[in-house]
């Protein structure tokens, strides 16, 4: 695919560190049986290890059937008494909680949390639609995760079931949805995190990346986590309108309304809440706007997360922040780019980071 005037999509397909799912012993229990509840229905049965499995749940919030992937630490069923704190993680993009590629490394490994990777949709962009008249259907998705989910997991697992006990982040769309979140519920969550985040309103490019996931033309800065191509610009779903989502991001129009859910200027709503920052610079070539899409989507997160970082000076807020640049730094799996690769580092940094925040909370 190549940037065009006519069509420009961002692809983050990259390959990734391989990863082996937790192996299951004859004394493993089967998978856990959940109840329904909180408007979540579960559909068939879950797939997947003890350890690591996916659900499928219907909700009246959002059209369609939903994945819901849970990682839970291997002494889970064993220790029937301890309590963990839970870490809500938001997928890019084109791409679905079934996708193992989605279990990271550091995930799979971490030892003193749970993980759930809820579906955000292909380009759900984590709020509540502004138009819910659409072809698409029902789209709240912050109802759906912060009203329905949050307690669905608290009442079928042994969570810490408070603020300090969750931590909210993602990659790509999902770096928009976690500030986002962590700014409109603070009280929800102790520590937020952005990889390659879309996070600034105010930058063309982002505008014109959520304008192409809905109208199915032009950029799209994908977040796939998988080793294939990630969806392409027909691939979201049915063509809706480009105000759908937040309001008109039309340069053209009013913008104010829609530039109201950036969270860069939200920043001041993060008080209380931890805030950590990754991103690469796209090896910081401007010609890749025509020649390496990966590249050049991550250099339009570089400049949203320089402009956050500058709106939480402002506020006084303190954060944790990366730009490895090339990522020759980094990792053997990161260039810099909008890969899984470089996100693959960034949660092996940031987990035990967190950990240590949840241990101390």
């Amino acid at each position: 695919m190549r940037l065009l005037l006519k069509r420009a999509l961002v692809s983050a397909a990259a390959a990734m560190l391989a990863f082996t799912s937790p192996a299951v012993h004859a004394d493993t229990p089967a998978l856990p049986t959940l109840t329904d509840g909180f408007g979540l229905t579960q559909v068939g049965t879950a797939q997947g290890t003890p350890t690591n499995f996916v659900l499928t749940v219907t909700t009246p919030a959002v059209a369609g059937q939903h994945h819901i992937r849970v990682i839970v630490p291997s002494s889970y069923y064993a220790d029937t008494t301890t309590r963990y704190p839970v870490f809500y993680f938001l997928h890019g993009v084109g791409d679905d909680p079934s996708n193992p590629y989605l279990a990271y490394p550091a995930m799979l490994a971490s030892q003193k949390m749970i993980t759930v990777i809820p579906d955000g949709g292909l380009r759900g962009w984590y709020t509540d639609w502004v138009r819910q008249d659409t072809a698409a259907g029902a789209q709240k998705w912050e109802t759906f995760h912060l009203d329905q989910v949050i307690p669905f997991i608290d009442a079928n697992f042994r969570t810490v079931a408070a603020k300090s006990g969750r931590a909210v982040g993602g990659l790509s769309m999902g770096g928009f949805g976690a500030l986002h979140y962590a700014e409109d519920r603070p009280e929800l969550f102790a520590q937020t995190v952005s990889l390659s985040g879309a996070i600034d309103f105010n930058l063309y490019w982002v505008r014109t990346a959520i304008r192409g996931t809905l109208s199915n033309v032009g950029f799209a800065m994908s977040g796939t986590s998988g080793s294939g191509e990630g969806a392409g610009g027909s691939g979201f779903g049915p063509a809706v309108p480009t105000d759908s989502a937040f309001g008109s991001l039309n340069e053209a129009g009013d913008m104010s309304a829609a530039l109201s859910h950036g969270p860069v200027v939200n920043a001041g709503k993060l008080a209380g809440v931890g805030v950590s920052l990754y991103t690469g610079s796209g090896n910081g070539n401007p010609i890749n706007v025509l020649l390496d899409e990966p590249a050049f989507a991550e250099s339009v997160t570089e400049a949203a997360q320089q402009n956050l970082k500058a709106a939480l000076d402002k506020a006084g807020h303190p954060y944790y922040a990366v730009d490895y640049g090339n990522g020759k730094t980094w990792g053997p799996n990161c260039q810099g780019k909008h890969t899984a690769g470089c996100w693959g580092q960034d949660l092996v940094d940031y987990l035990l980071r967190l950990e240590r925040a949840f241990a101390a909370a």
